[in-house]
């Protein structure tokens, strides 16, 4: 992959950006070409669908009239992606349903094996593989098919109009298969959606309207199938908001339906989703090449500054073709739901270049790149596993700040030295970099990076000399992280740099919850300074960074999402022990990659 970056300083003009409305006009028509072009040639037709599963704990019925209720619902959702699909252009490709002779919706009833009290929310995976019996027995590959499984773990109070959920409510997938959980309950139904009273109490959203429990859980039905389809959140952009609505795999499940209410226009399925389920099986009717794995290359890549946005253009390479290039300008915190999107349709040469112009100002962010091929399969160039996670910052007054990517590009070929341990190729390297005289702390990181191939630790903090001691190159008392392997001064994937909010550090220690990294001060330090935060890249993870010396607390941060980094200068005065521990932030230690950046003690205050 080659890749540069404009050298200029100066910003050029800025873009003059689309409407939405302009921008499905022009690629949506471009897209089909290419994806009917591929589908003709030796085509593979085969209608598939999404299949229903009903799931009840060992201790219940289900719930009253569920078949009735679920047929009218997933209709709804068969509507609502027709309807935008058809919006946007590509006609009304939708998702198909398996019906039973009697004209209804066909369900798999499961019963569970274990009462309603030893399921939680987190039993998806038990409660998934409690239906995989039943799915085969009738002639299904639970691995090769989309499922719903509706859980029967809500509890409804009629007398007191109070309802709540215990319930899975998740989901996943790819072109080639995918799994929703949902929650059902005697209240979700179809009928109601349109209704602003009666009014019922919800454990997590309040005193609700009918309508509005069921905008919430019925577009939660149609959120987590975009899911189970493939589809990652995203937000709308300002002008999609004002053109269209929520986006759907935004807060677009809270606000399905509430048009019927005329409390707001409702959701709406976005152009980069949209053109991602146009190559969907189940939307296009083709299962050509649904197993081929994504193999998209990109060269030339060139990330141009425009002031207050900034483009991305490169020449995409792919068997089965390239018919869409989809970025995603991920802002700091709150996971990927406040991500919004850009796209481009690559021309007959494969070039194509992304505008990325719904930036927040005063933030920073990650810009992810997705191309998309005719059978359905996906190529990331910027998930947490590659080096190429885009980290931009935004200044309050709306101008970019790309210093952390340039670093990135320029430094790509040391990194992928280093990754491979190979010295004599990162000297090699390193020489490149040099030459071409970068700013002094790109030249920092080039030489800390070299200089971790093989490295061995320093002397302990204890009897280190000098002033100053940097901890990622003092030899530890002990060191544990909850996922993957310790890492000094490099992050354990290929490529990966310290950089924080698109801030740049040379030094750091992998800390991924639960972690904790001891080391022996011999009471002759006074400060320990620097900074933690999770790495640009690892978006979805949330910690809580901790310092103890002599076992007393010293410093903790609040809750930290990728994007935000957290300063500290705390006294060690006399200290025999230091600890730096890093802890999940309630939710699970998925993604929660900690990091500790230039922590540094000295014998100054």
């Amino acid at each position: 992959m080659k890749l540069t970056i404009s050298a200029s300083i100066l910003f050029s003009f800025p873009l003059l950006a689309a409407t939405p409305q302009e921008e499905i006009a022009t690629q949506v028509p471009q897209a089909k070409a290419i994806l009917e072009a591929w589908q003709a040639k030796d085509p593979a037709k085969a209608e598939k669908k999404v299949h229903i599963v009903y799931w009840t704990p060992a201790d219940r019925e289900p719930a009253p009239r569920y078949r009735e209720r679920l047929d009218k619902i997933m209709a709804d959702i068969r509507d609502f992606y027709a309807r935008e699909m058809k919006g946007l252009g590509f006609g009304p490709m939708t998702i198909h349903l398996d019906h039973a002779e009697d004209g209804l919706l066909k369900v798999h009833v499961v019963k569970g094996r274990k009462p309603y009290a030893e399921y939680k929310v987190d039993s998806g995976g038990p409660i998934r593989n409690e239906c995989l019996a039943t799915l085969r027995a009738a002639g299904l590959d639970p691995e090769k098919e989309t499922i719903v499984i509706f859980c029967n773990m809500s509890n409804w109070d009629a007398e007191k109009a109070i309802v709540s959920q215990n319930s899975p409510y998740y989901a996943g997938g790819t072109n080639r298969s995918g799994t929703a959980w949902q929650v059902d309950s005697p209240i979700l139904d179809l009928d109601s959606l349109a209704k602003k009273e009666p009014r019922v109490k919800d454990g997590q959203y309040g005193n609700i309207s009918i309508g509005r429990y069921n905008s919430i859980f019925i577009g939660g039905i149609c959120h987590e199938l975009g899911h189970a389809l493939g589809l990652p959140h995203n937000r709308a952009r300002k002008d999609e908001a004002e053109a269209f609505g929520t986006a759907l795999m935004g807060d677009g499940n809270r606000t399905y339906g509430e048009n019927l209410r005329g409390e707001g226009k409702g959701s709406f399925l976005s152009l980069a989703h949209g053109l991602k389920l146009a190559s969907h099986p189940i939307f296009c009717g083709s299962v050509k090449g649904i197993d081929r794995p994504d193999n998209a290359q990109l060269k030339d890549l060139k990330i141009e500054n425009q002031g207050k946005s900034f483009t991305y253009s490169a020449t995409v390479t792919a068997d089965p073709p390239p018919y869409a290039v989809l970025g995603y300008m991920d802002t700091e915190g709150g996971g990927d739901y406040d991500a919004t999107t850009c796209t481009a349709i690559p021309d007959a040469n494969g070039k194509f270049t992304l505008e990325a112009n719904a930036l927040v100002p005063g933030k920073a962010g990650v810009f992810r790149v997705v191309v998309l091929q005719a059978n359905g399969a996906a190529s990331s160039f910027a998930g947490a596993n590659t080096p190429f996670t885009y980290p931009y910052l935004v200044a309050k007054d709306g101008n970019v700040d790309l210093a952390a990517t340039e670093a990135k590009l320029t430094l790509a070929p040391l990194l992928e030295a280093v990754a491979k341990n190979n010295a004599s190729a990162a000297d090699a390297e390193f020489a490149k970099v040099e030459a071409t005289k970068p700013a002094a702390s790109v030249l920092e990181v080039a030489r800390v990076q070299v200089a971790s191939i093989g490295a061995k630790p320093g002397p302990t903090p204890a009897t280190a000399s000098g002033n100053t001691c940097a901890l990622s190159e003092a030899a530890t008392k002990s060191m544990k992280v909850g996922w993957g392997h310790a890492a000094i001064n490099r992050l354990p994937e290929d490529g990966g740099l310290f950089s924080c909010g698109s801030q740049l550090f040379a030094r750091g220690i992998y800390a991924h919850a639960n972690a904790r990294h001891v080391w022996d001060l011999g009471g002759k330090w006074q400060s320990l300074s620097g900074h933690a935060g999770l790495p640009d890249g690892h978006d979805g993870g949330s910690v809580v960074f901790a310092i103890k010396a002599d076992g007393k607390e010293l410093w903790r941060s609040k809750k930290t999402e990728e994007g935000t980094l957290r300063s500290f200068k705390v006294d060690v005065s006399g200290a025999k022990e230091l600890e730096l521990i890093v802890e999940d932030a309630g939710d699970g230690t998925g993604s929660d990659w900690g990091c500790w950046f230039d922590p540094e003690l000295s014998v100054s205050r």
